[in-house]
């Protein structure tokens, strides 16, 4: 399975969310919300078709549920 699509979205997704808190002006913070925005649903999309199913964010999922993904 070639996951390199997957891979690049969610690499240029951690660089928005830097740039993102580098922002300097309101309209910046703004616009870089939108392109967030737009790659999360663009990762969950890829994610869909490679069927691997939504990813759970550690801040979503219970302590229990956290230990319990550790331990696998």
């Amino acid at each position: 399975m070639d996951l390199s699509h997957l891979s690049a979205l969610q690499h240029r997704l951690s660089h928005e969310r830097d740039y993102l808190a580098k922002a300097k002006t309101v309209r910046e913070q703004e616009l870089r919300k939108v392109w967030i925005a737009q790659l999360e649903k663009e990762i969950s999309a890829e994610r869909k078709f490679l069927g691997l199913g939504e990813e759970t964010a550690p801040e979503d999922m219970s302590n229990d549920d956290l230990l319990a993904e550790l331990a696998a």
